[in-house]
């Protein structure tokens, strides 16, 4: 007893057959593991070493559904970089959606110890018809698989709970700074990687052997239609060049809102936002995207447009406000033009490929045919099927059916249409897209209600970027493509986000130390 107890500390040492447990499983671990390194096989030792750190995860997610967020967060963003180097292996493609589950249960827990507070979101009758109606989908006569319809119900509904979650994490401004901190050194390292693969080419965290399935996406290049140029798309810590620019996007608003924050509260963290602005600029323009150009050049103009329109005005927070902002474009000014003088190459090839394709003046222009008739074509062009009344069934023709269809011997139902309310009429039929539009619709209206609530107090812009990024998702991108949507990073952030917003009313901004209190004007004219 005396050994058991100096060797297992804890439960182990008060229970013999779990500690004979854990021997029996460390035992086969370490046998596997060294298999592994006596025959030089690398991958098999990376699957081990992702099962151990999986398996130890989950167990400190169970304990602390907090930190559990933030590993979620956390894999859900270099999750893409295991799967290029361990041949896109489908356990860690899913492997996000356990560790969420595990969120959801650790949570679930909190809930019922009542730790946490409740939130009932104001549109959630329109959220909960959709879901409904999406639920009944699943059984349409017209879909070729039962399979599609959960796949259909991963990629629409499995993130929502997420606001539950992000409304109960922020409960204080500590937390609040916390999670936006975290995030912007997460952005910083993953889109200085992207900068350097853009510049030094896809040999760069790419393997020399792709899968299949993701090859085309990390080895993407474009060609201007006129010169000739030739740029590569980089992918970065992802598969794809599209899910780093989707990525871009949303790294793009939480930098701009948490810098605005930060204006109208302390000068503690500016550094660091300053810094993650200006590589995020330059991750923008490197990415060979003329979406996230545009994207990114609209949202710099509107947010600023915004803080100013929300700055506390009665306190003569707007000068300063206007002069911060006069920094920081000059700070991304300088971060470009740092680049072009390193990398005067790369950042030419871009700049002619970014001309000849995006300006109305040039003759091989794409802006008109990008932004509105091609859209609008293919959304049309879903009412070419026979089913666009009540359509094919959930997950017909969402991102994924390639999978369901290689597992389970599946049909394709060969209709599909590259718009994302076309999407909703080919898989739901109209009344699919009418209840989309009208839960889109609640959810940017009732977002809306509480930024203006919070003008002219430090959360305005936080909460403004979160309204406007609901707002570009729900409708624009997703008018686009219903790919931006179902791209598992942005559905997360979507809904996080949002329960994050309709937390911040509830907020009593912290008390400053006099320090801080000195070096962020406004602060305390604020609080009186």
């Amino acid at each position: 007893m005396n050994l058991r107890a100096a060797i297992f500390p804890g439960q182990l040492s008060r229970k013999p057959l779990l500690a004979l447990g854990f021997l029996v499983l460390a035992g086969v671990a370490a046998y596997k593991a060294a298999s592994y390194v006596i025959n030089n096989d690398i991958e098999g030792l990376a699957f081990v070493a992702l099962a151990a750190i999986a398996s130890a995860s989950i167990i400190a997610m169970l304990n602390n559904w907090r930190n559990g967020l933030y590993f979620f967060l956390t894999w859900l963003l270099f999750e893409d970089m295991a799967r290029k180097y361990l041949g896109n292996n489908m356990a860690i493609y899913f492997g996000k959606d356990l560790l969420v589950l595990v969120v959801y249960l650790s949570f679930y827990i909190a809930v019922r110890r009542r730790n946490v507070p409740s939130f009932r979101p104001p549109f959630r009758i329109p959220l909960l018809i959709f879901v409904w109606f999406g639920i009944m989908q699943v059984f349409n006569p017209g879909s070729t698989s039962i399979w599609f319809g959960p796949l259909g119900l991963k990629v629409y509904f499995l993130y929502m709970p997420l606001m539950v979650v992000g409304y109960a994490l922020v409960n204080s401004e500590t937390e609040l700074r916390r999670f936006f901190t975290m995030n912007l050194v997460l952005i910083v390292i993953i889109v200085s990687l992207g900068i350097a693969q853009a510049i030094l080419g896809p040999s760069f965290l790419n393997p020399a052997t792709l899968g299949a399935d993701i090859e085309l996406g990390s080895t993407l290049y474009r060609v201007s239609p006129l010169s000739g140029t030739l740029i590569y798309r980089p992918c970065g810590v992802f598969v794809s060049n599209g899910r780093y620019t989707d990525f871009l996007f949303v790294g793009w608003l939480l930098v701009l809102g948490f810098s605005g924050y930060l204006l109208l509260r302390q000068r503690r963290g500016r550094r660091l936002a300053f810094v993650a602005l200006g590589i995020t600029t330059a991750g923008v323009f490197m990415a060979g995207s003329r979406g996230a150009l545009a994207l990114a050049l609209i949202n710099a103009v509107v947010t600023s447009a915004a803080f100013i329109w929300g700055a506390p005005w009665r306190q003569g927070e707007v000068v300063r406000v206007l002069r911060t902002l006069q920094r920081l474009v000059i700070g991304v000014v300088l971060a470009v033009a740092l680049l072009f003088m390193i990398f005067p190459k790369a950042i030419g090839t871009r700049l002619t490929v970014y001309s000849e394709t995006l300006l109305p003046g040039s003759s091989a222009s794409d802006l008109g045919n990008r932004t509105w008739d091609y859209p609008i074509r293919n959304f049309l062009g879903a009412f070419n099927s026979d089913r666009w009344p009540y359509g094919y069934g959930i997950g017909t023709a969402s991102l994924g059916t390639q999978y369901v269809a290689r597992f389970f011997k599946a049909k394709l139902i060969g209709f599909s249409v590259e718009s994302g309310f076309g999407t909703l009429v080919v898989e739901m039929g109209v009344l699919g897209l009418i209840l989309w539009l009208v839960m889109s619709g609640a959810i940017v209206l009732s977002a809306w209600k509480v930024v203006k609530k919070l003008k002219g107090s430090p959360w305005f812009p936080l909460a403004f970027v979160i309204c406007w990024y609901a707002l570009v998702l729900l409708f624009g991108l997703t008018f686009a493509g219903m790919q931006a949507y179902q791209d598992f990073l942005m559905n997360a952030y979507l809904w996080l986000l949002l329960g994050i917003l309709f937390r911040l009313p509830t907020l009593t901004p912290a008390q400053l130390t006099p320090a801080a209190a000195a070096a962020g004007p406004g602060n305390g004219r604020w609080m009186r």
